[in-house]
């Protein structure tokens, strides 16, 4: 089934309507970004939006100002409502889906719907979790407008490994630790698709999208690319949000902490040193006396 809408959010069990911002915070809004009422809008061209990590504020100026004065928005599941509330009262909202296991458009669908937007000569954004071309196919949406004679431009969201480290207090990088960091998607994760021996003789940093769902397939990649069973290992769920949750423990426990994760939304998985350099610097900061300053700290929240 074909997922649209001709005005409003999809009634779907996982995107409920949600009210827009008053016209007094709308103000305020424009007024605190410096920005005229919106960003420069044709017919033959579409913005390729990323939304960012998380809550409303990770979000960019620039796609800020997108999302405001977009009249057609095309969005997926990582989408926060709050973001979603600076569209305009008279925006279009078109809900894609792109929840784990649950229904959601093909990517085919999505693909002529923004065609199909953009030839009613509506200014259209694709508004994506993360970055739109970290694991969020944006190129191939590109491709698509392309050859079928419309223009787009990206817009950079802060992509999850970055949003979901940061606020867990976790360096993806540490000169004594890590050198570098490597990007793996979850969803194909079995020896054919990915070099596990490589992957361990770089040394970097390994952080999975959507990793918990595939924590197995992970565990028995690294272990007999010969991974350490001391390895630690963080899960991230609902990074950068006010309900971020955050659980440490090695390869040897990964799979079983994985299956006892019941949070509903993403879950990130970092593998490598830097995870013990996050808990350290949680353990200290946890000792620091900073009164009422430290329990707002997010690291200190990240951990408990």
């Amino acid at each position: 089934m074909m997922l649209n809408s001709k005005n409003k959010p999809l009634k779907l069990e996982n995107n409920l309507a949600q009210p827009r911002l008053s016209n007094g915070l709308f103000s305020v809004f424009n007024e605190r970004i410096s920005m005229p009422n919106s960003v420069d809008f044709d017919e033959n061209r579409i913005a390729i939006v990323g939304a960012g990590c998380g809550d409303i504020d990770l979000l960019t100026i620039k796609a800020a100002r997108a999302i405001i004065g977009a009249q057609a928005i095309v969005y997926d599941n990582l989408v926060s409502r709050d973001i979603l509330q600076l569209a305009a009262d008279d925006c279009e909202l078109h809900y894609m889906g792109k929840r784990y296991e649950e229904p959601s458009a093909t990517q085919e669908q999505i693909n002529l719907k923004l065609l199909q937007l953009s030839q009613q000569g509506k200014g259209v954004i694709r508004l994506k979790g993360g970055d739109p071309n970290v694991f969020g196919r944006g190129a191939e949406e590109a491709l698509f407008l392309a050859q079928h004679g419309i223009k787009s431009e990206f817009i950079a969201g802060v992509t999850a490994a970055l949003g979901c480290a940061a606020s867990a207090g976790v360096p993806l990088t540490h000169r004594k630790v890590s050198r570098s960091v490597t990007f793996v998607t979850g969803h194909h994760c079995d020896d054919s698709a990915i070099e596990w021996g490589g992957l361990l003789a770089s040394k970097s940093t390994l952080v999975f999208y959507m990793g918990k769902e595939r924590a197995a397939d992970i565990a028995h990649g690294l272990l007999k690319a010969g991974a350490k069973l001391s390895l630690p290992v963080a899960f991230i769920s609902n990074g950068g949000r006010t309900d971020q949750q955050v659980i440490t423990t090695t390869i040897r426990d990964m799979v079983d902490v994985a299956g006892a994760i019941k949070v509903e939304g993403p879950t990130l998985l970092i593998v490598g040193e830097v995870v013990a350099i996050g808990q350290e610097l949680a353990n200290c900061m946890s000792g620091l006396d900073l009164g009422q300053m430290t329990s707002n700290l997010p690291l200190e929240r990240a951990y408990g």
